[in-house]
């Protein structure tokens, strides 16, 4: 009896494989259907091959180079900016810094300190959905370029200037009142500090190409500030402006649109200050130029003869020059001529008295 139930409940068992072999094939089946257009979807587990690929992650495995990015990868980096270094930009900005210290100081009567956070890429649409508010939009253009820019000063900065231009005392922070639109007098005292920014600005570009930033119009909402697409990519440079306890940021923001006129320019690449130009250098070479030594050869007179007479030339020849003492004497150095004059003595030696100057 123990010997027919073990073979019973292996008939069993292979009868339950053989009905688990047959639901694998038909699973099989439906996910060939699938492929095919047929059959309901199947719950398959993706390998680590396919899981890589729809990451955008480039496998060792797999084929083919992995040069642009793929799956969620792919997604992830198109919100990127791809923008070129424009080296000479970065010198400007920094020029701008120091300029703009100076011109904040004498605006406001008080210390001020500039400095450049970061100059980054970012498109124009990204940005002005970045742009915390409230804040002061200025909207300016380049005349010679055709193309506009945009100049953000924040709140803070925006009641810091209003404090420190109407007497505010030191030692306080600057109130900030929510939930109201600027005054006429905030607009008007933004405008003024826009200008002063601008008027740097143009001053800092005119080394390398003449330009004149005009103030357009001031704006509260982003949305009445679009001066370019929002796919469009652009230039943002952060600056900070500290008044010592009080202060804020100014954005500046220039399409590469606007920039195109000019980018061949800016993509030199200058390490002197000044756009390549160092005054202190320039001095110091010009002063030791003025004392250096040059020979200056005083020559009689000259003629020309054929090679073959001077071939002939033997000890005690002699060689008649039509000069008399009275001729004039020419000084060259090297192959250039400097002067003429009348030849003498003076103080024992023998001289010669400029009377005519030849180098122009």
């Amino acid at each position: 009896m123990v010997g027919d139930d073990e073979t019973q409940g292996e008939e069993e068992l292979s009868e339950e494989e053989k009905a688990a072999a047959a639901a694998w094939e038909q699973m099989a089946d439906e996910g060939d259907g699938v492929a095919e257009g047929e059959g309901p979807v199947s719950n398959r587990v993706l390998d680590q091959s396919e899981i890589d690929s729809l990451l955008g992650i480039s496998g060792g495995g797999g084929g083919g180079g992995g040069d642009k990015p793929s799956g969620i990868q792919a997604i992830l980096s198109s919100a990127l900016v791809s923008y070129e270094r424009l080296p000479m930009l970065e010198i400007v900005f920094d020029r701008l810094v120091r300029m703009l210290s100076t011109s904040l100081r004498n605006f406001t009567s008080d210390n001020v300190e500039v400095s450049l956070d970061n100059i980054t890429a970012i498109r124009f649409g990204d940005y002005l959905n970045s742009i915390p508010l409230p804040a002061m939009l200025g909207v300016f253009k380049a005349e010679e370029w055709d193309n506009y820019g945009l100049i953000m000063v924040d709140s803070t900065l925006t009641y810091s200037i209003v404090d420190v231009l109407l007497g505010g005392r030191r030692g306080t922070a600057a109130m900030r009142i929510e939930g109201r639109p600027y005054t006429t007098i905030e607009r008007n005292l933004v405008e003024r500090l826009i200008a002063v920014v601008l008027n740097d600005l143009t001053a800092t570009f005119d080394p390398l190409s003449p330009v004149t930033f005009r103030f357009e119009r001031l704006e509260t909402n982003p949305r009445f500030a679009a001066i370019a697409r929002a796919a469009n990519a652009a230039v943002l440079a952060r600056l900070r402006v500290d008044m010592e306890d009080r202060g804020g940021r100014i954005e500046l923001l220039i399409p590469y649109a606007t920039l195109e006129p000019v980018r061949e320019l800016l993509l030199q690449m200058f390490m002197g200050e000044k756009f390549g130009r160092d005054s202190i250098w320039e001095t110091h070479l010009s002063s030791e130029l003025w004392q250096t030594d040059v020979e200056i050869d005083a020559v009689l007179d000259e003629i020309t003869l054929p090679l073959g007479d001077v071939l002939n030339w033997k000890p005690g020849s002699r060689l008649n020059l039509d000069c008399t003492p009275d001729s004039e004497v020419e000084l060259r150095c090297g192959d250039v001529q400097l002067f003429k004059g009348q030849m003498g003595r003076r103080s024992g030696k023998i001289a010669v008295k400029i009377s005519d100057r030849l180098m122009k």
